[in-house]
């Protein structure tokens, strides 16, 4: 799909990707298999519960069943890896979430890691992140193949150009860039203690962002015709890009909202069908 304008629609790519889940999805219906997302919610955090309240929306407008488990704030890591465990052995659940950030006494990682690889559709296994690190089948972390999926629509070009991801967290910096090491794209990662920061922005020909900071990159860091992913969604509807300094000198840009988010939540879905898919054919 050729670029029209300079905004890198989100909403027209998670639409693309929505079609193909709901053809997909209804075939397995036809065989008398409904795809199944388990998504857990440890405490009462607004924006967790506005999350899961949207992909279980946009499970069910796909033709998807989604099951929500919702667990105290001071459920313990013992007890939220049983009920993982649970999930994991329920042959009618194909994929499992577990919303974070969960309560501070919960080890994550250790919860994450109890999600079996072939449910963990969210992609946030260690094991998970070792497979696709060596560009090897599993499923990748949502957000980080949200952003290649836009660069891929809109048919930009990753091999041979210079990424610049500023943000190293273990599902969104990090794998992002791998994958588009994995594309042949030269790859910087760039985080909090990183010096003389908008100078190594500036050689950046892909940058993705996704520090947590409204505003954050500013339009005088940029090199003229830069491709921007944006991956930040702060309060007042914001992203971690300056979008009214940065978009002018872009080549392409992601809006937010509307850009890297609904993407997302639609690879979330894809990633679930591809699961069940992966379950029929055994």
């Amino acid at each position: 799909m050729q670029m029209s304008n300079k905004i890198l629609d989100g909403r027209r790519v998670a639409e693309d990707i929505r079609s193909q889940v709901a053809r997909r999805t209804q075939a397995l219906r036809d065989r008398g298999i409904v795809p199944c997302l388990a998504t857990i919610l440890v405490g009462e955090d607004p924006a967790s519960v506005t999350y899961v309240r949207m992909k279980g929306n946009a499970c069910k407008r796909l033709g998807l069943e989604s099951q929500r488990i919702q667990m105290p704030e001071t459920t313990s890591t013992e007890a939220l890896i049983a009920t993982i465990e649970e999930l994991n052995a329920d042959e009618s659940v194909h994929g499992i979430l577990l919303q974070h950030p969960v309560p501070s006494q919960v080890n994550e990682r250790a919860a994450f890691d109890a999600i079996r690889l072939d449910k963990d559709v969210d992609g946030v296994t260690t094991l998970g992140f070792g497979r696709a690190a060596f560009d090897l089948p599993s499923f990748r972390s949502c957000t980080p193949k949200a952003i290649v999926s836009i660069i891929d629509y809109y048919e930009l070009p990753i091999e041979g150009k210079h990424a610049v991801v500023i943000g190293r967290s273990p599902i969104l910096g990090k794998p992002v860039a791998l994958m588009l090491l994995n594309r042949n794209a030269t790859v910087t990662i760039c985080h909090s203690r990183t010096r003389a920061l908008p100078e190594i922005v500036r050689r950046a020909d892909i940058l993705v962002v996704a520090v947590g900071r409204p505003r954050f990159v500013q339009g005088d860091w940029l090199k003229p015709g830069v491709v921007i992913l944006d991956a930040g969604y702060n309060e007042g509807n914001v992203g971690d890009v300056d979008f009214e300094s940065c978009h002018p000198i872009s080549s392409a840009i992601t809006p937010v909202p509307g850009g890297v988010g609904p993407v997302t939540i639609a690879t979330l879905l894809m990633q679930t069908v591809e699961a069940a898919e992966q379950k029929a054919s055994e």
